[in-house]
């Protein structure tokens, strides 16, 4: 037989070495795929039992198995003075490698339990549309930097107050780095604080080209869902910085604001005749007003001794003037038109194209499509009414316009 007694001790202590890192490897990555599997069932078990969401949403963020990753580093770090008890430099130098991964595996559970903590508090309605994610960001920042630092002195054995000495010498360039994050950090406390902005709400941002519900607050931007179903980035800042509309107002309020006119041809406008008058007095909306300013202009006008051989002395009335009084009678009864706020048919100042008649209403439905309904369903309405006050919309030509107008003009000649 092989004599073995012969080994030495240098050998011996490395094979020690080896056999007990084995062991130690092995074991550990058995206990890690047990916590793993039967420790995450088992908690997750506990978790459906109990009445609090809060369990329930740190193992949904892995909190349990990071906590394991801890509790085996920390394991191993108490057994590796046994295992490389012969070889104090190799011990230094595993030490400081566990003490780097305790570290590490540490800040990774902190942000775990951070992030729970922010999906619990979305929870609740007080915090749901507040920018939880910029603290948390800020907060694991600063944990990362002091991370890093204390990573530092472990790899130099170098006390930390030396680093925290050059931090402060460095301080000027890491606020230049850290500029955006800084600013994004304070327009995150403004946001909250002054209720600009929050979660959900439809803001428009043209400079960015954002229309859409906010989606994300972040530490550096803002992220907004568009109505096209495109995603804009809007850095943080700028909604401090910058000037941006937020709708949510008017989602709070009895109405959503219709603003929109038609431009009426100017020489379709006159004075109306006798026999337009009998007409309007058929439109069931305007007769009675119809009858009732018919009588006081006739009234006026008679006590007045106005000369009425001239259609333009005295009081008269225009086709423009009854249709802007049918569309306020109109507006005043249409069902979807909220009668608590202000609203109103007024003319513009006239352009080359005409005099715009605006209508200024809020309807009582604001949700998007039902509000693009109602508003086409009125003007639709205003569309058809026209001819029957003998007015006229301007529409500049087009070509069947022009091919009708050569053909007229060969007809006459």
């Amino acid at each position: 037989m092989r004599d073995y007694t012969n080994i030495s001790h240098d050998t011996a202590a490395f094979l020690n070495v080896f056999c007990n890192l084995f062991v130690i490897a092995v074991l550990g990555f058995i206990l890690f795929k047990i916590l793993r599997y039967y420790g995450s069932k088992f908690i997750r078990k506990i978790a459906n039992k109990t009445k609090t969401q809060f369990d329930d949403i740190l193992v949904k963020n892995a909190f349990f198995l990071r906590f394991s990753r801890v509790l085996i580093f920390v394991s191993l770090s108490s057994l590796t003075k046994y295992i490389l008890t012969d070889f104090p430099e190799l011990l230094n130098h595993a030490e400081r490698l566990i003490n780097l991964c305790i570290l590490f595996s540490f800040l990774i559970l902190i942000r775990s339990v951070l992030s729970s903590i922010k999906d619990y508090l979305r929870t609740l309605s007080a915090f749901r549309d507040k920018p939880l994610e910029s603290y948390v960001q800020i907060f694991m920042i600063f944990l990362w930097v002091i991370g890093f630092v204390i990573s530092f002195s472990i790899i130099t054995e170098k006390p930390l107050l030396r680093f925290f000495t050059a931090l402060g010498a460095f301080s000027a360039v890491l606020l230049l780095i850290f500029k955006d994050t800084i600013l994004g950090f304070v327009a995150s406390i403004q946001i909250s604080v002054y209720d600009t902005v929050r979660l959900q709400d439809w803001i428009t941002m043209t400079k960015y080209g954002a229309d859409g519900n906010v989606i994300e607050i972040n530490l550096t931007s803002v992220i907004v869902k568009n109505f096209d179903n495109t995603v804009t980035s809007i850095p943080t800042y700028s909604l401090i910085s910058d000037s941006f509309k937020n709708w949510r107002a008017m989602n709070h309020s009895g109405g959503r604001r219709m603003k929109r006119a038609i431009l009426i041809k100017i020489n379709s406008i006159h004075f109306v005749t006798d026999g337009e008058i009998e007409n309007y007095k058929k439109i069931e909306l305007i007769k009675t007003y119809t009858s009732q300013i018919v009588k006081e202009i006739e009234d006026y006008n008679t006590s007045n001794n106005i000369d009425k051989s001239l259609l333009i002395n005295g009081r008269n009335l225009t086709n423009f003037g009854m249709f802007r009084k049918y569309l306020d009678i109109y507006l005043e009864q249409h069902p979807k038109i909220n009668q608590e706020l202000l609203f109103m048919s007024r003319q513009l100042e006239p352009t080359a194209e005409g005099i715009p008649l605006e209508i200024y209403a809020f309807s009582s439905q604001k949700e998007w499509p039902i509000y693009e309904r109602i508003m086409a369903d009125i003007f639709d309405h205003i569309f058809a009414s026209v001819p029957y006050f003998n007015l006229e919309i301007f529409e500049n030509p087009t070509g069947k316009d022009i091919a009708n107008l050569k053909i007229n003009s060969r007809v006459e000649e």
